[in-house]
């Protein structure tokens, strides 16, 4: 691959240096359009992280932001985003991860989207998903996304395409969602922050019923500062700086929810060095295990199955056209209805039991790994059967679904590199309402190890850039 830097760019640019520099007049919301357009058309290719880009349709928003008088309350002003495919966007049709499942052209953005362009945010395009959100690959027969730190490996999903981008520069920030773990599985999978906020905190509003209240909407960013922003303009909520967190007591698990999964050693070091980074940052650390109930991780798999049913269902789609591997979990979630395997008041219980294991154990935050070895690679998993593609994704990403159930607040944050290059995280998982404490102290670590921002041979941040500056 030959992408090359352009100078002066604002490709490699974060969130808030853009927003900065088009709210003090630095550059203009077109100039910073184009310029990620044009990245966008060098390097996605290879890539296949969009759906659909919005060529002339981001350049006219973009002159409308340049166009507006008053920019100072505009956190996003000018900065080019990318919206997970099964959210609708006006103008486009909602993909929901392939051309079976795509829904006609949406009259009216969904509230998230609304919200971010309220901020200044505009909107880039769509990125791709797996069929209906149900799996940690990202492909289906019309392309495979990659990942850009190993073009060889998947990004991860189901937000993976939002991944690819923001790990590519092909847009500083992207939406995502996450149901079973598909924002924080894709940001470990690209070295990315991804935050899932705790239930309810941003309207969700997909599908038949958020998949029984397990979706939350979040953002795909390379900083923490990043995340914040986006994050606040998701939840409604003013602009509050992050303040670094005083002492707190974190509990370390190294302990999977799967029974016979345990993480690589890679994933066991990150833990550590979080440990440690933790400690520098003057916290203190304890062991501390989730007692993860067999009860569990049955209803997480019902949980997965029966989602996918209901949203066929709801969708009045006839499960004959969908993969292979989409329709044997459709057909499950049907059985696991029938026998009365999805049950709110199990879901009700590990969100109790979760939120007391915090006070049980004296804690303020909990600290796991967020995968347990390398990302699978990247190739036509829609292709594959439905039990390869289970076994792929319940072996190298358990640590996530616990706390869709519980619905507590979880972040990933990179922590360094493993031995084949690949970026390698960590998760933290806090008590409701911990949203800002989480990104706090991944802003300590931040701080402390500064984590390489997009995938090595991407664009970056030049010393003849203006957003350098």
């Amino acid at each position: 691959m030959a992408v090359q830097d352009i100078m002066p760019t604002w490709v490699g640019a974060t969130a808030k240096q853009i927003a900065r520099g088009v709210r003090r007049g630095d550059v203009s919301a077109t100039q910073v359009v184009a310029d990620h357009l044009d990245h966008v058309a060098r390097a996605d290719a290879e890539l296949a992280a969009f759906r659909a880009v919005r060529g002339g349709e981001a350049v006219t928003e973009a002159e409308k932001v340049d166009e507006q008088e008053d920019l100072a309350n505009l956190p996003l002003a000018g900065v080019p985003v990318a919206v997970k495919e099964n959210t609708a966007v006006a103008g486009l049709p909602t993909w929901n991860g392939s051309a079976a499942v795509r829904t006609p052209v949406a009259e009216a953005d969904h509230e998230v989207v609304r919200r971010l362009r309220g901020a200044g945010a505009v909107i880039l395009g769509v990125t791709r998903m797996p069929e209906l959100g149900l799996w940690g690959v990202t492909d289906d027969e019309t392309g495979v996304t990659r990942n850009p730190w190993d073009l060889g490996r998947t990004p991860g999903g189901s937000s993976g395409g939002s991944a690819a981008a923001v790990a590519a520069g092909l847009v500083p920030i992207a939406h995502a969602n996450d149901g079973l773990g598909s924002i924080r599985i894709p940001a470990a999978c690209c070295g990315l922050v991804g935050l899932k906020p705790g239930r309810g905190v941003v309207p969700c509003q997909l599908g038949a019923d958020d998949w029984f209240g397990l979706t939350e909407h979040g953002v795909l960013t390379t900083t923490v500062a990043d995340a914040a922003v986006g994050f606040q303009v998701l939840a409604g909520r003013p602009q509050e700086k992050l303040v670094p967190p005083q002492r707190l007591r974190v509990g370390v698990s190294l302990r999977s929810p799967v029974r016979g999964v345990s993480p690589d050693a890679p994933n066991r070091d990150a833990v550590a060095a979080a440990g440690r980074l933790l400690a520098a940052a003057g916290h203190d650390t304890v062991p501390a295990d989730p007692v993860y109930p067999t009860a569990l991780g049955l209803q997480g798999i019902a949980t997965w199955f029966a989602a996918a049913a209901a949203d066929v269902r709801a969708a009045g789609l006839d499960r004959r056209i969908l993969q292979r591997r989409s329709r044997r979990h459709v057909a499950f979630g049907e059985w696991a209805e029938r026998r009365g395997y999805v049950r709110d008041a199990d879901r009700a219980a590990w969100r109790e039991r979760s939120i007391g294991f915090f006070a049980d154990h004296s804690v303020d935050l909990l600290l796991t790994p967020a995968l347990a070895t390398v990302p699978p690679e990247a190739t036509s998993w829609s292709a594959r059967s439905w039990r390869a593609n289970m076994l792929a994704n319940i072996r190298y990403a358990p640590y996530a679904a616990p706390w869709n159930i519980a619905g507590l607040p979880a972040l990933v944050v990179p922590v360094g590199r493993r031995p084949d290059g690949l970026p390698v995280a960590v998760q933290l998982v806090g008590p409701p309402g911990s949203e800002l404490l989480l990104l706090g102290v991944a802003g300590q670590f931040e701080m402390q190890a500064p984590w390489t921002r997009h995938a090595p041979g991407y664009p970056r941040v030049g010393t003849g850039s203006p957003a350098a500056a």
